[in-house]
């Protein structure tokens, strides 16, 4: 199963590094400390305090034009959970099912199929989002 964890732990790293500056950050948080906080409970508040700590840097990163951190923050991240993994491999399910929840892609709008027909001097106007008709 070494493959498998080592996979799943990639891609829990680095979707936990690329939420941390985002509007789903607090939900990533929220969601990773759950897991610690069932599986490793003793560990729960230093986990929630190096995702602080890793948030606040990624941020500064940000700031400072730094192209490293969040790479090194992703890694550092990985890390971690893989080692979770191997201590507690029922934490997987659990995983899965929160990347799948903080999956951006997931989040974005389901795609919208619009059929119009006119005649004459109709006018048909359609958007899958805000529009704004100024006419003359």
């Amino acid at each position: 199963m070494e493959p498998e964890i080592a996979a799943l732990a990639s891609a829990a790293g680095t979707t936990i590094v690329t939420l941390m500056a985002t509007d789903a950050w607090q939900r990533t948080r929220e969601g990773i400390t759950s897991l610690w906080r069932r599986f490793h409970p003793e560990r729960v508040e230093a986990v929630a305090a190096e995702l602080d700590a890793a948030h606040d840097d990624l941020l500064a990163s940000h700031t400072t034009g730094d192209p490293d951190t969040e790479r090194e923050l992703a890694a550092e991240w990985q890390g971690r959970i893989r080692r979770l993994l191997t201590v507690r491999p029922e934490v997987a399910e659990e995983l899965r099912t929160l990347l799948d929840e903080l999956d951006p892609r997931a989040a974005t709008a389901p795609a919208v199929a619009q059929q119009a027909t006119a005649s004459g001097h109709a006018r048909i106007y359609q958007a899958g989002r805000d529009q704004h008709v100024t006419e003359r």
